[in-house]
């Protein structure tokens, strides 16, 4: 299967500058040129295929090629940036007339806008990442890596501690709470001793009368009716310090 052609970049304006032969090893400088007066100025084109990254110089209305530059690499010798500014680069560019040995010649581009160089770096940049990334998977797809076995082999368990805590930061007990009261480890209350006993109401003189339960025909069937069977304290009457009767309280207004 062919690989198609993707477009990395496009800028619809690039100046195009000849530039002297570089002399010296420190660099080109882009205020060696002649930058009032450009050679060419069209439209630059940074296109992929496969592996081959090929940036173009067309016709801005034709699209007719001026020139193009084949990048192996990024940096590199084909694409150069200048030693003075960020706007221009030096082209590595060649001819295509099908021959074995192919015509090389170095010019200069620059932009008028900084974000367009700042697009081309980024471009070449990305695309030598991608070229670098595929190596790599395609490397690993010949000589895959040993995978680590981390199956549980067989009767073999893990214990995992959980530590659990409320909204308000404290510990939840997983052990339950004895309940107040309660006989530990036991929920039920044990049964009373014995047969059921209720204490008789007290008397106006202060001693409490208990309803006889020795036969047992009178044996009460229930606690209403064990309270039913109270005997009702009889109205005493009062006497004087001689022992006098005083009478029952009601007829003392009587005496008057």
């Amino acid at each position: 299967m062919d690989a198609y052609e993707s477009i990395l970049l496009v800028k619809s304006e690039v100046f195009v500058f000849k530039i002297p032969p570089r002399t010296t090893n420190r660099g080109y400088r882009a205020a060696d040129w002649n930058l009032a007066e450009p050679q060419w100025t069209g439209r630059l084109r940074l296109v992929a295929k496969g592996k081959e990254c090929v940036l173009k110089l067309e016709d801005k209305t034709t699209g007719e090629l001026f020139a193009k530059c084949p990048i192996e690499t990024y940096p590199g010798v084909a694409v150069e940036s200048v030693t003075d500014s960020s706007r221009y680069f030096v082209l590595r560019i060649q001819d295509d007339n099908g021959k074995s040995e192919r015509r090389s010649a170095f010019i200069g581009v620059g932009f008028s806008d900084r974000s367009d160089s700042f697009d081309l770096n980024v471009a070449l940049q990305d695309h030598f990442k991608w070229l670098k990334k595929s190596e790599e998977i395609e490397k690993e797809k010949d000589d895959p890596k040993q995978e680590l076995d981390l199956r549980f082999k067989e009767g073999e368990t893990i214990k995992i501690n959980m530590k659990i805590t409320k909204k308000d930061g404290s510990d939840v007990s997983s052990k339950p709470r004895a309940r107040p009261g309660l006989a530990l480890g036991s929920g039920i209350l044990p049964p009373p001793p014995g047969g059921v006993k209720l204490a008789g109401l007290p008397s106006a003189s202060g001693v409490s009368r208990v309803t006889p339960t020795s036969s047992p025909s009178h044996q009460p069937t229930s606690n209403v009716d064990l309270l039913l069977d109270v005997d009702q304290p009889a109205a005493t009457p009062l006497k004087g310090p001689g022992g006098e009767s005083w009478g029952e309280f009601a007829s003392g207004g009587q005496h008057r």
